[in-house]
């Protein structure tokens, strides 16, 4: 009966784990091993002896009760059991087809053909650069004489038609749009600065700029004028700017 083994300090690395290896047992070797101890020594060597039992130290005996005795080697012929499995091919190669008779022939007269077509083309390319180099170089033809323009007749002088006549305001004669300059707008600077608030210090240098046109459109929209187009002076603009101021004043 073994004894239990005495307690040790705990391990501090990482467990081990169990490794179980695994070995092909010849069972054909073993047993062949088997059936010559038998018929060497005659008896079965899975039955025990009458001397075993009790314990008891026979001849040729060891310490603890077992016999010690020389194993035979292994048989003759042992190793010639085991098979080697022939190694297996990593690349499996095409099988070659056959090349007919000929066929050498039809390629290198096929090659003969290719280069004479482009020997055939390279000649002519270089007779047709020759040709029209030669053309090039032909002298141009000699200028014929020189051709007179045909003589076309003097044309007629047309009579001038009529003047056309001088366009015509629509507001009427008279009328004074901006852009005009002269003594007639200074005359309606001087009425603008008679109506009050209507053309404050305004300029009389007699031209109708933009500060004129507002303060026309201004009279037209304070005394209800519709007969003119706004920032223009015509005739129903004049008429009521002329019955509300004198003449000449300032």
């Amino acid at each position: 009966m073994s004894t239990p083994s005495e307690p040790r300090p705990p391990h501090d690395g990482p467990a081990l784990e169990p490794i179980r290896v695994l070995r092909p047992r010849r069972t054909d070797a073993l047993a062949e091993l088997m059936r010559e101890f038998q018929q060497e020594t005659g008896r079965d060597p899975g039955r025990q002896e009458p001397g075993r039992e009790s314990g008891g130290h026979g001849s040729g005996r060891g310490p603890g009760g077992y016999e010690s005795f020389e194993l035979p080697g292994p048989p003759a012929d042992s190793e010639a059991l085991t098979q080697e499995l022939p190694p297996v091919a990593r690349e499996t190669r095409r099988p070659t087809r056959a090349v007919p008779p000929g066929a050498g022939l039809r390629r290198a007269a096929v090659a003969v053909a290719v280069l004479a077509a482009a020997v055939i083309g390279f000649g002519g390319a270089l007779l047709l650069h020759g040709e029209h180099k030669d053309d090039s170089a032909a002298p141009a033809p000699a200028p014929g004489p020189p051709r007179t323009a045909p003589s076309t007749p003097d044309p007629t002088p047309t009579p001038p038609g009529p003047a056309a006549p001088a366009p015509v305001d629509p507001d009427g004669a008279g009328t004074l749009r901006e852009g005009a300059t002269g003594p007639e707008v200074t005359e309606l600077q001087q009425r603008l600065l008679d109506i009050p608030d209507v053309y404050r210090d305004g300029s009389t240098s007699g031209s109708y700029d933009p500060t004129l046109t507002a303060a026309v459109a201004r009279f037209q929209l304070w005394y209800g004028i519709r007969g003119d187009e706004t920032g223009v002076y015509g005739n129903d603009t004049r008429a009521a700017l002329e019955s509300r101021t004198a003449a000449g004043t300032s």
